[in-house]
């Protein structure tokens, strides 16, 4: 009797498993398994953009490398790596990359240079018929595409940085909030980006000028260009690198974005930005976070 009795019990217990709200799987997880558990109601959110207008100002940033290779910037491309975009076949190709630019039809065209350039004057001298042998993307870009498009002026948006203003204002202070910042610390990404930027050097000579322009304005490119701001002396100890940053490569951006919406506030506008690529990351940014405006990607025109 006592056999019979454990036995009516072991099945009992193996039907009552079966009712459990968990089970083991085969891989040993714990899965729902019990029918009287009531799936979990859904809810439908409202997406953050349905509260904002529809209507923003298109935006296309052009990033470029400078043309008539100042040697401003930090990466220097040797002499055998240069290209003449007075020249053929450079000469055409910078015809097609602005004939594929006036697909956006832009009505505003900011541009990479200081109040002091005199860009509307400039313009009239372009219209006039000067300029046409500078090799400046300002003039090859910029300046053509409002010539060609009709367009009565160009908006100088650049902007120097907070850093630049404090130290002129109170060097002592600035030296005091930096400290001792350490320009040499170690670079561990240096050897990639300097192959990289190698890399990019022979294929501006080596490809078509529109295909390296949709390229280099792509989201990975613009991703990784701004990446090499976050290397180096950017990791200094007691956040150096970081404050310094801020207040200088990432503020002087800033200012360039506020510069460029302070050309237009209708929505019916369609503004084109002309800079150095290096500039394109933090703008790109900003723009694609406005719920003014609209970030155009440069390849899919």
């Amino acid at each position: 009797m006592k056999k019979i009795f454990i036995l009516v019990f072991v099945i009992t217990s193996i039907l009552a498993c079966n009712d459990k709200t968990a089970s083991i799987s085969s891989n040993g997880k714990a899965e729902i398994s019990n029918s009287k558990v009531s799936a979990i109601k859904r809810t439908e959110f409202k997406r953050p953009s349905e509260f904002f207008t529809k209507e923003k100002i298109k935006v296309l940033v052009v990033g470029s490398f400078h043309m008539d290779y100042p040697g401003l910037d930090g990466h220097k491309t040797t002499e055998n790596d240069k290209i003449d975009v007075l020249k053929e076949p450079k000469k055409t190709e910078v015809t097609e990359l602005v004939e594929y630019i006036k697909k956006f039809n832009p009505t505003k065209i900011a541009i990479e240079a200081f109040p002091n350039w005199n860009a509307a004057e400039k313009l009239n001298g372009y219209n006039d018929g000067k300029y046409r042998d500078s090799r400046d993307e300002r003039f090859q870009i910029g300046l053509r595409l409002a010539n060609e498009l009709k367009l009565d002026t160009l908006y100088s948006v650049d902007a120097r940085a907070l850093s630049n203003d404090w130290y002129v204002q109170d060097s002592i202070s600035l030296g005091k909030v930096i400290g001792e910042l350490n320009w040499d610390y170690k670079n561990s990404m240096e050897a990639n980006y300097n192959d990289w930027y190698s890399y990019n050097d022979k294929m501006t000579k080596e490809s078509n000028l529109l295909e390296y322009f949709k390229y280099m304005n792509s989201p990975e490119s613009h991703k990784y260009g701004y990446g090499a701001y976050l290397d180096g002396w950017f990791k200094n100890e007691n956040n150096q690198g970081a404050d310094y940053l801020t207040i200088w490569w990432y503020n002087r951006n800033a200012r360039i974005f506020r510069n460029v919406i302070g050309i237009s506030n209708n929505p019916q506008d369609r503004i084109m930005v002309l800079m150095g690529n290096g500039h394109a990351a933090i703008l790109r940014q900003l723009i694609e976070a406005s719920p003014e405006y609209e970030f155009v990607e440069f390849d899919s025109l």
